[in-house]
């Protein structure tokens, strides 16, 4: 009996065409330099525990207190998350069992509020300025069924304003104040939205989804000291599997489980629970605190780079893994960027920039990130050469010319650094 029961040879023969598609997408990643700051490349092992037998058990409830029998392994492998969480964040309660960033977010407005109660407000950054969709846009179940103010970043420095947040929240005193955002370069001050939470007597939750890896690894502030609950995915810098976590104070710890199951979900993935486990566990390595500060280094690096290429690099810089770059001094839009340099081998997103006179659907800007070759080994001379590429590509986005030598140079980066060797 073999010990590991996925099989590639299998996939192949039953379904040729999805084992195609994901030869190609391996391919895909293999050719292609992948700026996108939400990605990152998980091991070997994660994916091994990904495609696992785990992904065959229902364990509705926790460990130790399920809805079904024969949980006992699953159990292993949750407690294990659970337990190496708390010890890799400081954390005194974990849940491991949201299946993405969203559902996380969910629960903790299960947790703490009441729907369509206008009494009950939460602070958060608007979407335009770098918060995320679930922190209270329009479009989305967090702005139809709870009360969010915005707060935007200072107009001349693109950065913060503390006073101003402390005044608004001040004015109106809200329930939860929310820090941590997807397009926000700069490094966060927790110490002072904890003094702001305290003076007008809010929770403070912290979304760190696209930080934890690095606070992780010890190149970013950490939240956990500060804030009430933090929330996270696990698949960004973390370089773990697609899902997400809670870590809060043990005085809410009864609250966030209750508001994950069974109020947001059912069964939990334990396939991707035990995969989280082996992320955290490569998480503790020194390899991954040399990786993180890679990130940080070859980001700041890109950011310089790009800004010799004529961009305009949104808060002069970036404290983290992402680069916000202001395409506007090139002539060309986000989306045209975005476009220009997939032709090359290049992914990235079109992104809003803060004040930004254009619409979503062609924002003056991009966002750009490094976990993912920080992860191949990329550090500061490759990020230079790949703002170069950029720069060409950028200033020339319609001569053939300059896209064909462009996409030889990313082949050539990407031979050097090779995913999945």
């Amino acid at each position: 009996m073999r010990e590991y029961a996925a099989d590639w040879e299998a996939l192949k023969t039953a379904d040729p065409q999805v084992a195609e598609a994901i030869a190609n997408e391996l391919d895909r990643e293999r050719s292609q330099l992948r700026l996108i700051a939400s990605e990152n490349y998980t091991s070997p092992a994660v994916l091994a525990a990904l495609g696992s037998t785990m992904s065959n058990k229902y364990a509705e409830g926790y460990p130790g207190r399920r809805y079904y029998g024969g949980c006992e392994f699953v159990d292993v492998t949750e407690q294990l998350a659970i337990d190496r969480a708390k010890q890799l964040f400081g954390a005194e309660h974990a849940n491991v069992q949201p299946h993405a960033g969203a559902q996380a977010n969910m629960a903790v407005f299960g947790a703490f509020l009441t729907p369509n109660e206008p009494g009950e407000k939460v602070l958060g950054m608007v979407l335009s300025h770098g918060g995320h969709l679930t922190h209270g846009s329009p479009v989305n179940v967090s702005g139809m069924w709870f009360n969010f103010v915005g707060y935007e970043v200072d107009g001349e420095t693109e950065q913060l304003d503390m006073d101003r947040i402390r005044d608004m929240a001040l004015a109106e005193r809200p329930k939860i104040i929310l820090s941590g955002y997807t397009a926000y370069p700069r490094e966060i001050d927790f110490a002072a939205f904890r003094e702001i939470a305290d003076e007008v007597g809010a929770l403070l939750w912290v979304d760190a989804s696209h930080f934890i890896g690095l606070v992780a690894g010890g190149a970013y502030p950490s939240p956990v000291p500060y804030a009430d609950v933090v929330t996270f995915t696990t698949h960004k810098a973390l370089r773990g599997p697609r899902g997400a976590m809670i870590v809060c104070k043990q005085e809410h710890a009864k609250a966030i489980d209750k508001a994950v199951f069974p109020m947001m979900q059912g069964g939990p993935l334990e396939h991707c629970i035990a995969a989280k486990a082996v992320a955290l566990k490569e998480a503790m390595e020194p390899e991954f605190k040399e990786y993180a500060q890679r990130v940080v280094r070859s980001a700041r690096a890109l950011a310089a780079g790009l800004g010799d290429e004529g961009l305009r690099v949104v808060s002069g810089g970036t404290d983290s893994h992402l680069v916000l770059a202001d395409c506007r001094p090139l002539g060309i839009t986000g989306r045209d960027a975005e476009k220009a340099c997939e032709e090359v081998g290049i992914a990235l997103n079109k992104n809003s920039i803060p004040f930004d006179p254009n619409p979503p659907s062609t924002p003056s800007g991009i966002r750009v990130g490094t976990p993912g070759p920080a992860t191949l080994g990329m550090d500061e001379a490759e990020m230079r050469e790949v703002a170069g590429i950029m720069g060409d590509v950028l200033r020339s986005p319609d001569d053939v010319g300059v896209k064909e030598k462009a996409r030889e140079r990313v082949l050539d980066l990407m031979r050097r650094f090779p995913a999945y060797p």
